[in-house]
């Protein structure tokens, strides 16, 4: 198993032994952890760019695991959630899982199962990371086409050539050639199949069908 460089383990739990004894299962592992004795103590933390894996209790003082859940969501965070408990809670499991947890297990666990859901929760991680560089990047490309390769570029997706896309612009279909080259540019792509992944990364939605 490779282990990214830039990937971190969180630990938060309000028990001190547990936290001392998963520290060192992820350093045996090879992962590098830190552990954090309450949610709030975590949010005080300078926000980490790369792949992140909490490994998170379910019941603390404080805020509990589930707030802590809808807390990164709320401001958009990247981390991924195994939830651990020493209590049998269906409801809390099911409730973390709808949420998007990786995992939700129960106290004493399987020190291969903890690992095994953290090695899971790093790689939806950086699928998660390259997926949100990549929109950022598309989306920077789509802005700095001008207003008319703009609507050229969604007559495009939606899959018009250039003398319908200047029939509707009322145009000429040269000048459409001249404007669709240079989206092609700009958004650096070769084929329309590209053109259409970078309007899907960028969040772009094709021009209305003509009535």
């Amino acid at each position: 198993m490779t282990i990214s460089p830039n990937s971190l383990v969180f630990v938060i739990d309000d028990d001190q032994s547990v936290r001392r004894g998963l520290r060192r299962l992820f350093k045996s592992a090879g992962y590098t952890a830190e552990t954090f004795a309450s949610a709030e103590d975590y949010l005080a933390r300078e926000i980490f760019e790369g792949p992140i894996c909490l490994v998170l209790d379910v019941r603390m003082p404080g805020l509990n695991g589930l707030e802590l859940q809808k807390t990164l969501e709320s401001r958009g965070a990247c981390e991924q959630i195994v939830f651990i408990t020493g209590h049998s809670d269906v409801p809390s499991c099911t409730q973390a899982m709808k949420n998007g947890a990786v995992d939700f297990l129960m106290k004493p666990f399987d020190g291969g199962e903890l690992i095994e859901a953290v090695r899971r929760a790093l790689e939806r991680g950086a699928e998660y990371l390259c997926k949100r560089r990549e929109r950022r990047e598309s989306r920077r490309r789509v802005d700095k086409l001008t207003p008319r390769e703009f609507e050229v570029f969604r007559f495009v997706i939606m899959g018009l050539l250039n003398k319908q896309i200047a029939a509707e612009l009322h145009t000429a279909e040269k000048t459409i050639k001249v404007h669709r080259g240079r989206v092609m540019q700009k958004l650096g792509v070769t084929s329309v199949p590209d053109l259409v992944r970078v309007s899907q990364r960028a969040g772009v939605s094709p021009a209305r069908k003509p009535a």
